[in-house]
């Protein structure tokens, strides 16, 4: 009679798989709650401590960790000195084992909870099953996710080989175990307040798989960190699936709204990167601000809100072609009316960073760890360098300018006036190229440059930038300083009666 042994936390569909193995002629083997479990649904089941001779003790600490038990697992079939070893000391086979294993990452998740609770959710036996089994897949079947029950069933009943079904079923099992471990490891980690560890851990599932990456000749799927908020925490309310891309613009453009907290913002993303951003007393105000940077550009674009999307908002929005927009939440008319659009995937949700997230950069062989940027701008150590201060109206646009530049690939110059971009230069190789480009975008979608503020990700290396921008008729800057030039760069803006901030933050978005 084949054996399988059964000691789960999740209980999903536990009573259907037990029934269908004793309906196929198994034995059943089991622990503590699961047999509880099994024997309150009148299903016969003996219990570890029976088949082992020795009882549960510490706990439940030190139950399955036994040669009777691992000795069933390991021994491989097709070597008779493996065979004659077990039977020598009456050690039956061991043929499935289903486990699944204490919740540790949902426990260390609670709020409040103590590590001496954190830590007896630390499996061990469950994770020894599951391995010796696993090592042992030519002859024993592993299971860790419930939803394999139904085809394990299907596959037990079908009687052909199951060699190929065993072998994923034990992959999938040290994905399991690897995941736990490295949850567990972040944990300890976390406790020391260490941000960048030894060895770094990471453990990502599958959220789903992409037609094609950045282009049709590559493959790509999404993965995401198990519990963790963010994209997958979005909620889809209408069109085609998420694509690669759609994926990468929709991280830049809640990058871009961040910052703006509740106060009604929009930013409207080509290629990760602004081609406009406003603000304004309501989501369609902040829409048509940061339409109006570039209207050329929105077209095919991303589009978030940092507020809720009324209909009035998305009647604007539905006349454009976008690929996704995305905001906190729609008006039952909004959906309504950005339903009609088929393909326009329409995302809902704020996606928030965990805290203490930081970010990944992948390069060849590794991955460049950093602290995220902050959300929330301190202008407490902002300093006035120039003769001239900035009016109150300057002032607003030079938090609106740098908010807004902290989000635009650099090297990156952004023109800002009365609440939203009207001109952006992004992804220049230099600073000077950079505020070129942000006032030929701005003349190109008709703005008067006179009197706008100007945000630069990083000092002005050379007076130059400084001298385009009073040419274009800038009143105010914000730029982070530091630059050996600083004493020429202030002179310049001098000349020309600018304003001129110090932040001493940089901004590059690479």
């Amino acid at each position: 009679m084949p054996r399988a042994l059964l000691s789960v936390s999740d209980k999903a569909g536990l009573l259907d798989f037990a029934r269908g193995l004793v309906s196929a002629g198994w034995e059943l083997i089991s622990t503590g709650g699961t047999a509880r479990a099994l024997r309150d649904a009148n299903i016969p089941v003996r219990d570890v401590s029976d088949v082992t001779g020795f009882p549960e003790m510490l706990d439940g600490r030190v139950k399955t960790l036994h040669p009777v038990i691992h000795g069933g697992l390991l021994a491989r079939r097709d070597l008779p000195e493996h065979m004659a070893a077990i039977a020598e000391h009456d050690i039956a086979p061991i043929d499935l084992v289903a486990v699944n294993l204490y919740p540790f990452r949902e426990t260390a998740a609670r709020r409040g909870v103590s590590p001496e609770d954190v830590i007896e959710q630390i499996d061990i036996g469950g994770p020894s099953m599951l391995r010796s089994a696993a090592k042992n897949f030519a002859a024993v079947t592993t299971v860790v996710d419930p939803s394999d029950y139904p085809r394990v069933l299907a596959a037990l009943a079908d009687g052909g080989d199951r060699l190929a079904l065993r072998r994923e079923l034990a992959a999938k099992v040290f994905e399991h175990t690897a995941a736990y471990d490295a949850a567990i490891a972040s944990w300890f980690v976390a406790q020391r307040g260490e941000e960048f560890p030894e060895r770094l851990c990471l453990a990502l599932e599958k959220a789903q798989p992409l037609r094609y990456g950045e282009n049709p000749g590559q493959r790509a799927a999404f993965y995401v960190e198990p519990g963790a908020a963010g994209l997958s925490s979005l909620r889809q309310r209408g069109g085609k699936e998420l694509s690669f891309n759609n994926l990468l613009d929709l991280e830049g453009a809640l990058l871009a709204t961040e910052p703006f907290g509740d106060e009604p913002c929009c930013a409207i993303i080509k290629h990760t990167t602004p081609s406009g951003l406003g603000i304004g007393d309501s989501a369609l105000a902040a829409y048509q601000r940061a339409l109006a940077c570039d209207p050329l550009s929105a077209f095919g674009s991303v589009i978030s809100f940092s507020t809720m999307v009324d209909e009035m908002a998305a009647e604007a929005v539905s006349s454009l072609f976008v690929e996704c927009v995305v905001a906190p939440e729609y008006s039952a008319e909004a959906l309504e009316i950005l339903g009609r659009k088929k393909n326009l995937r329409v995302l809902e949700g704020r996606a928030r960073w965990p805290a203490g997230a930081l970010d990944y950069k992948r390069v060849r062989g590794g991955l460049l760890v950093q602290q995220r940027p902050p959300a929330v701008i301190d202008r407490s150590a902002w300093t006035v360098v120039t003769e001239r201060q900035p009016t109150a109206e300057e002032q607003r646009d030079l938090l609106f300018a740098w908010r807004a530049v902290a989000t635009v690939k650099s090297n990156a110059i952004v023109l800002a006036r009365d609440g939203a971009t009207i001109g952006i230069g992004a992804g220049q190789m230099s600073r000077v190229d950079a505020a070129f480009l942000a006032v030929h975008k701005a003349a190109s979608a008709g703005h008067a440059t006179a009197g706008a503020a100007l945000g630069s990700d990083a000092f002005f290396p050379f007076r130059d930038g400084v001298d385009q921008a009073a040419e274009a008729g800038v009143r105010a800057i914000v730029q982070p300083g530091g630059s050996v030039r600083d004493a020429e760069v202030i002179a310049a803006a001098n000349e020309h009666g600018i304003a001129m901030c110090f932040t001493g933050v940089r901004l590059f978005r690479h």
